[in-house]
């Protein structure tokens, strides 16, 4: 009953930072590798580079931003986030673009989730792992959660 609680209340974390999203339905639709061919054709300056990112492609990767430094989500899990009908809504291409340009540490990540799941539910080692590789769970990868194991104190 524990471990429910705790995944609800992260549950409800993560869909009330959804509605801090700024999606804007006015945003030109422009694929990433057409906007970095732009960038790289352009001999002007990055600010002006970056303004020619759709706002919905900025929002996305500020999204998955957050959700990386905030609740420690694997890249998998962050890019369903993004397009999730019950979460942020972004097209698949904003939330490919977010998941392209994010600055992570996946490995850290997933350390951080195995010790919440440690410190707040109690879980075993390979009760960790599998809740960090589960396709309803945390959705990181083998390695990474291997890494997060060996490293929990």
């Amino acid at each position: 009953m524990k471990k429910l609680a705790s995944l609800a209340i992260i549950s409800a974390v993560a869909l009330g930072m959804t509605a801090c999203s700024d999606v804007s339905a006015d945003a030109p639709k422009e694929s990433p590798a057409a906007s970095s061919s732009q960038k790289s054709a352009d001999s002007g300056s990055e600010e002006k580079a970056e303004k020619e990112v759709p706002t919905e492609y900025k929002s996305a990767l500020n999204s998955a931003e957050t959700y990386s430094e905030m609740m420690h989500m694997s890249k998998d899990a962050i890019y369903d986030q993004l397009i999730s009908d019950a979460g942020d809504k972004f097209s698949k291409k904003a939330a490919q673009y977010a998941i392209d340009n994010i600055e992570a540490d996946w490995n850290k990540n997933a350390l951080e989730s195995a010790k919440t799941y440690q410190e707040s539910m109690s879980m075993s080692p390979e009760a960790i792992r599998d809740q960090l590789t589960s396709e309803y769970g945390g959705k990181f990868t083998k390695a990474q959660a291997d890494y997060a194991v060996k490293n929990l104190d």
